[in-house]
């Protein structure tokens, strides 16, 4: 039923839970998941490694004239089915989640340059519909007429502790003084940047989830998806 098919469009604080549930729910509906927050992370670590950003500054116009070196792809895993990112042919899937990327992405993501290349591929990927996407701007620039805004928030102190305990798992060396301080800072860069600010589309229903457990989360989200499905013309 290719008629049937929506646009679903996540947006969002960073660490509301966004990937999770917008992965969840294109597995439910068979559609394809882009996370669109892991194409501006990959976009860091390659300004990262050329030294275009670090601690003593970042050379916007250096990544600027770089931009058409680089290539992001998303690839499937065939082992766990989930598609995964790749960068200028290399898998970056597990380096670009670090908290030390995290700590340069929104600068990297507020460059207009980055925003435009990427808002490009964005718009391509959802032509034929069927698509899950998350970010900061996908209901308010990439898709404005997307089917289903939805738009995630939760305490930055409940984000921080969902993060640390990530990052944690995977290993990291991290505090959570250093994880609430990057998703504070984070909130307040993607808030007030000039290009494509963070902010809820008028037509976006809100998802408070400090409080919500992930099944309960999904269980509405899915809910609310298959409405709006059904109801399609």
């Amino acid at each position: 039923m290719e008629h049937k098919k929506i646009i679903i469009a996540i947006d969002g604080y960073s660490s509301t839970g966004k990937s999770t549930v917008a992965k969840q729910l294109a597995k439910a509906l068979k559609y394809i998941y882009v996370d669109t927050g892991a194409m501006y992370r990959a976009i860091t670590l390659f300004a990262m490694r050329k030294d275009i950003i670090n601690e003593s500054g970042f050379d916007q116009e250096k990544l600027e004239k770089a931009l058409p070196e680089i290539r992001i792809e998303f690839k499937i895993n065939t082992t766990t089915g989930i598609a995964e990112v790749w960068l200028n042919g290399e898998n970056v899937e597990q380096e670009i989640r670090t908290l030390a990327v995290s700590n340069y992405v929104s600068p990297i993501a507020a460059v207009s340059a980055v925003r435009k290349k990427l808002v490009e591929q964005q718009v391509q990927l959802g032509k034929e519909k069927g698509i899950v996407m998350d970010g900061r701007d996908i209901g308010t620039v990439v898709f404005p007429d997307a089917e289903l805004k939805l738009f995630m928030t939760a305490t930055a102190k409940d984000r921080a502790e969902r993060r640390f305990l990530e990052l944690q798992e995977r290993g990291e060396d991290v505090t959570y003084e250093d994880v609430l301080k990057n998703v504070v800072n984070r909130d307040h860069i993607d808030s007030t940047r000039k290009d494509s600010p963070l902010r809820k589309a008028s037509d976006a229903i809100q998802i408070d989830n400090s409080t919500l457990t992930l099944k309960d989360q999904f269980d509405h989200i899915l809910k609310l998806a298959q409405t709006v499905i059904n109801n399609k013309d």
